[in-house]
């Protein structure tokens, strides 16, 4: 079996592998653009940021990316979720991806433009939903991801039923750390995949050093969930600050950003992935995926990006299909 080409649209990237765009500041232009440059789609976490900081950020992204495929993730759930999406249309973004809640508007803001919208799903019947209302792909995300999740469902269980729902092409996320698990979604007729944990190991992520010792220090026994006030589980690395949640100490906010649509108010999650983007991992929420325990190395985007295809292509070639 050989690994498919993934088609977005008029977007067809040298390789089939987007990087999800982690909130808040953690997958910035040099990340992206980095990964655009070497033949991914690399994406901005644009959620919570300030609106001239997306522009200028999506516009350092294409500086580094040299003509390679540039996104967005913005959240649905967002305080200023339509004044993000102007923004990256403004800029003539290629693809926005969009999760944690569905937006039909979306698509129509987007009509006549050159920037295509990727919904971010987990179920067949919400891929089908966003077939008709115009993506030319979806994510289908199953419950091995980081950060805030759709499903309890695996993204094993979850692919066939969204690949059987929909004529689009599909990328499965959640999970995926090495060119192994790629080729396990591939056979499941995965036409690309999501990976976000794996880039956060990389030279070109901008987050501090004590942010990725914690990813490289994490056993399976740390990763835990905890209920965020975006009102979605999320996955993340156990460390003071979750256990100060677990047992019902959740540090009050002084202030309010107004930075989602709703939340419960039980702690500030911006300031929470802020915190532990900076440094200050005490008091900080650490996200991540399912098998971030399987990471051990930094290195350079280019170099990740070489040993998934590699790894992957050997696994793929033991499958006489």
């Amino acid at each position: 079996m050989k690994i498919p080409e993934l088609m977005i649209g008029p977007y067809r990237p040298a390789l089939p592998i987007v990087q999800g765009g982690m909130s808040i500041r953690v997958s910035t232009s040099s990340l992206a653009g980095a990964v655009a440059k070497y033949g991914g789609i690399g994406v901005i976490g644009a959620t919570a940021i300030g609106l001239q900081e997306l522009r200028d950020e999506i516009r350092r992204a294409r500086e580094i990316a040299a003509g390679g495929i540039i996104g967005v993730n913005i959240m649905y759930a967002a305080g200023q979720f339509a004044e993000l999406v102007k923004v990256s249309l403004e800029e003539k973004i290629d693809i926005i991806f969009t999760g944690a809640g569905f937006s039909r508007e979306i698509f129509r803001w987007a009509e006549g433009s050159t920037t295509e919208v990727v919904s971010i799903v987990s179920s067949g019947r919400a891929a089908r939903l966003a077939e008709k209302c115009g993506a030319h792909a979806v994510v289908a995300e199953g419950a091995e991801a980081g950060g805030h999740l759709g499903t309890d469902r695996s993204i094993h269980e979850i692919l066939p039923e969204i690949k059987a729902a929909v004529k689009i092409p599909v990328i499965a996320a959640g999970g995926i750390s090495n060119g192994r698990d790629m080729a396990a979604l591939f056979r499941l007729g995965a036409d690309g995949v999501q990976l976000a944990t794996r880039f956060v190991l990389s030279e070109e992520c901008t987050v501090s050093q004590a942010f990725k010792d914690k990813y490289l220090q994490a056993t399976q026994d740390d990763i835990v969930m905890i209920k965020s006030p975006v009102g979605l589980p999320g996955r993340a690395i156990r460390n003071a600050f979750t256990d100060k949640l677990f047992a019902g100490q959740a540090p009050k906010k002084d202030h309010c950003q107004k930075c989602l649509r709703e939340c419960s108010g039980e702690f500030c999650i911006s300031d929470a992935l802020n915190n532990a983007r900076k440094g200050d991992i005490d008091h900080g929420l650490v996200f991540s995926g399912q098998h971030v325990y399987q990471i051990n190395d930094i290195l350079p985007v280019s170099v990740i990006l070489k040993q998934l295809m590699e790894e992957c292509q050997v696994v793929l070639s033991e499958d006489p299909v």
